[in-house]
């Protein structure tokens, strides 16, 4: 006769689906410093599957003289469990920076063996870089309403005089005013940009099949900009609708695309660009206006292996103004960065030579979201015009 204990007992299988279910990275290390279990998380993470994680050494994923090893020794030895904080674990495999919080355990019924739970702290400094972000792109919504007022109306009569000088001009002097109505129309075009930033109109959301979404980029830019460049698609099928405006989204991964097409330029026919998609549960946001968090277990990503943005931008990347190319404007990723968070959503960017991602969370719809968010909105948006700028 079974006791109560061995009813609540979970079977062997139930341990590895729960095992499974948690968001973070687990491992199970033999006294040889052996992985001998990983969850599927763990496989995410240091990008390798559990078969081949169970042939490793722990040493052989980590970098050298990494704190876990001397953690690991300190839970062996006290027989007691272990924190650490903002550990680096970044490799040039999985990634230059990934920092983790390290919760080390020893596992009881199996002496010498440590549990070994990763929680990337990388997530939390999203969030808070996307805080920023969005105060940085609404930072310069006063200012773009005040240029487009001060600026245009004394172009225009620029641009309307050197009309009227080219019809008595010389055919050297036309080239002249030429160019002045040239400049006249760039600085228009540049301040029409600007004002996107100061449209707080509701926009009307809902179900999109982000799949149709890269479809479209992909048609779009593979008969222009990206013509000669391999797209790699790696695609959830089972991918729910994400809740957004499929317009604006377009708008979001062509700048991505045109971003990375431009990266990866100089490749020739080693050119690629990947367009990822996955569930990513565990991840939530505090949504300025909201009460609750938000789930955002949709993510996407655009990947190119061009050679990387440089370290000292990638904090500011998202700021206005702030670019990597000699004739962008650097608001091309700052409207980037307020669609995305105007849909209460992260974008970040990781980067290193030959593997920059651009990687985007989002929520899911919800049909009760949904029918909220139509008596809230009212009326739908007019989706902005796709910005040619880059990084």
């Amino acid at each position: 006769m079974t006791s109560a204990a061995e009813h609540r007992r979970p079977v062997p299988a139930d341990s590895e689906a729960i095992l499974n279910a948690l968001p973070n990275p687990v491992l199970l290390v033999a006294p040889d410093g052996r992985i001998v279990d990983a969850n599927i998380a763990a496989e995410s993470f240091f990008e390798i599957s559990t078969q081949f994680l169970r042939r490793q050494s722990l040493k052989e994923l980590v970098p050298f003289g990494s704190p876990l090893l001397a953690l690991i020794d300190q839970v062996r030895a006290s027989a007691s469990p272990v924190n650490e904080y903002k550990v680096d674990l970044g490799t040039p495999r999985i990634g230059g920076d990934r920092q983790v919080d390290l919760h080390v355990a020893p596992l009881t019924e199996r002496p010498g063996h440590i549990v070994v739970m990763l929680q990337e702290r990388t997530i939390a400094d999203k969030m808070d870089r996307q805080l920023t972000h969005r105060s940085a792109a609404r930072s310069v919504i006063a200012l773009a309403a005040m240029l487009a007022h001060e600026i245009k109306n004394p172009l225009s009569g620029i641009r309307g005089a050197a009309q009227l000088l080219e019809q008595a001009a010389s055919s050297e002097d036309r080239m002249l005013t030429r160019l002045i109505c040239d400049e006249a129309d760039r600085i228009v075009t540049l301040v029409d940009r600007m004002e996107v930033f100061g449209d707080d109109r509701p926009v009307a959301r809902g179900p999109v099949n982000i799949h149709s979404v890269l479809d479209h980029v992909k048609r779009l830019a593979q008969s222009g900009f990206a013509r000669n460049i391999r797209f790699i698609e790696e695609y959830d099928p089972s991918l729910p609708p994400v809740l957004a405006n499929q317009d604006q989204l377009i708008q979001v991964f062509l700048n991505l695309v045109k971003n990375a097409a431009e990266a990866v330029a100089d490749l020739g026919s080693d050119a690629e660009i990947q367009l990822t998609t996955a569930f990513r549960p565990g991840v939530r946001l505090s949504v300025p206006g909201k009460k609750s968090r938000v789930s955002l277990p949709l993510e996407f990503c655009v990947k190119d292996n061009g050679s990387g943005v440089p370290e000292d931008l990638l904090p500011n990347l998202f700021d206005p103004f702030v670019t990597t190319k000699q004739t962008g404007s650097g608001l091309g990723l700052a409207l980037v960065a307020k669609i995305v968070g105007d849909h209460g959503g992260i974008i970040e960017c990781e980067s290193q030579p030959r593997k920059t991602t651009f990687r985007v969370l989002m929520p899911m719809f919800s049909p009760t979201k949904q029918f909220d968010q139509s008596n809230r909105d009212g009326v739908p948006g007019t989706p902005s015009p796709a910005s040619q700028d880059a990084r």
